[in-house]
């Protein structure tokens, strides 16, 4: 059964939309790989306050969920991914969590350790 991504209502009330987390260009893109939830129609994706179309903080988490599926399911490292969707939307936490969860070498994902505090010469 269908439910919006971001509420959990079935539509009843309100129809669900497919919504293409990445959208314009990347569009054909999201569809191709699986990058899309279904939204509520008024509220959750085009006129709530906290709508996919009108909340920045909303379209942020549903470009670093769609991020996460997409480098699990391709198997991706972020540099895969941004050449795919032209941006990283993860923290460094966020792609600790995702290595952690992958098993992944950290350098798959972008991340650097620093291995001692010596000053830097510059």
């Amino acid at each position: 059964m269908r439910e919006c991504f971001l509420c959990g209502r079935n539509g009843s009330s309100d129809p669900l939309d497919r919504h293409h987390i990445f959208g314009g260009g990347l569009r054909k893109k999201s569809e191709k790989y699986g990058l899309v939830v279904d939204l509520c129609h008024h509220e959750c994706h085009q006129f709530g306050p906290r709508a996919a179309h009108q909340c920045a903080e909303t379209r942020d988490e549903l470009h670093r969920y769609g991020q996460k599926k997409a480098m699990r399911e391709q198997g991706w490292s972020v540099d895969e991914f941004v050449r795919q969707f032209g941006k990283n939307y993860l923290d460094e936490d966020e792609l600790r969590e995702l290595e952690e969860e992958t098993g992944a070498e950290p350098e798959q994902y972008g991340a650097f350790f620093i291995l001692d505090a010596a000053a830097l010469p510059y």
